[in-house]
């Protein structure tokens, strides 16, 4: 899986110049959004087929800052799933491959009336997809 490269806009920076925190949660998404695509499963396809995602918890510990230019390379891989909840982990690193941040989100899957999906029963191929990444 090739890692999501974000390179770090002025506008994400606060007045010390060094990027706000809030930002690598903007960048778990695009990430994630980018990890969806590359395994055949963007958003357009999961929208097209009924498919929400929402985010169900966060979490992130920041172990050093970047700031305006830098590149960040973000690894996301599926820490776990159940067929219900999945679970990503999110490992941020600068050009020179120092950790930036880790984290984690949870998303759970809602039809268009917001009704739970069993991926296994109501999309295999999605779930046999899911279930093929896990580590």
């Amino acid at each position: 899986m090739k890692d999501y490269k974000h390179t770090v806009q002025y506008y994400e920076t606060d007045k010390m110049g060094i990027v706000h925190h809030s930002n690598y949660i903007r960048w778990m998404e695009e990430a994630r959004v980018d990890f969806l695509s590359q395994i055949g499963w963007d958003f357009a396809k999961l929208e097209s087929l009924g498919i929400a995602s929402p985010v169900t918890a966060l979490d992130c510990k920041y172990k050093t800052s970047c700031t305006f230019a830098d590149e960040v390379f973000i690894n996301v891989k599926i820490e776990e799933f159940k067929g219900v909840r999945l679970k990503l982990y999110y490992e941020m690193k600068n050009s020179e491959g120092r950790v930036l941040c880790e984290a984690h989100s949870e998303h759970c899957f809602l039809n268009l009336e917001g009704k739970l999906l069993r991926l296994q029963k109501d999309f295999p191929e999605f779930y046999d997809t899911l279930m093929g990444l896990m580590e």
